[in-house]
């Protein structure tokens, strides 16, 4: 199942749930979408021909985050610019969430283990990062 995360006609979030079973090639995100986040699940014996990603040129304008939760429950809120809490979700093992736009935060519930993809170079926290004072939840 793939769940959006919507807050004001604007997509925040998309929840790749742990039971998502479809075949082939499924991206969850749009062409046009600066992270490409897809499911292949292909049978036993399917090939994917080898391969070399061609170089090009990409102006990336926004940073946006892939979560996987190998393990645990996380609680994700989710915030406005100005650090308003506008919703939130629960993740649980094997769950994915692409983080698009909006402010962000988390709970631990769970001792977890969490895979991150986004853009880099990462320049740490006081050079990557604004931090919300978030209002209260």
């Amino acid at each position: 199942m793939i769940e959006k995360m919507e807050w004001q006609g604007q997509t925040l979030a998309l929840i790749l749930r742990c039971g998502f079973d479809k075949q082939g090639v499924n991206f969850i995100t749009s062409e046009t979408n600066p992270l490409q986040v897809g499911v292949l699940q292909h049978p036993q014996g399917s090939n994917i021909k080898p391969h070399i990603h061609r170089a090009s040129s990409k102006t990336v304008d926004s940073v946006q985050e892939v979560l996987h939760i190998e393990y645990g429950r996380v609680a994700v809120h989710f915030y406005d610019e100005t650090g308003q809490r506008v919703g939130g979700v629960t993740l649980n093992m094997g769950d994915t969430i692409l983080l698009l736009a909006g402010g962000h935060g988390f709970d631990i519930l769970e001792d977890s283990k969490i895979i991150e993809v986004k853009q880099g170079p990462y320049a740490g926290v006081e050079r990557d990062k604004k931090c919300l004072e978030a209002g209260g939840d």
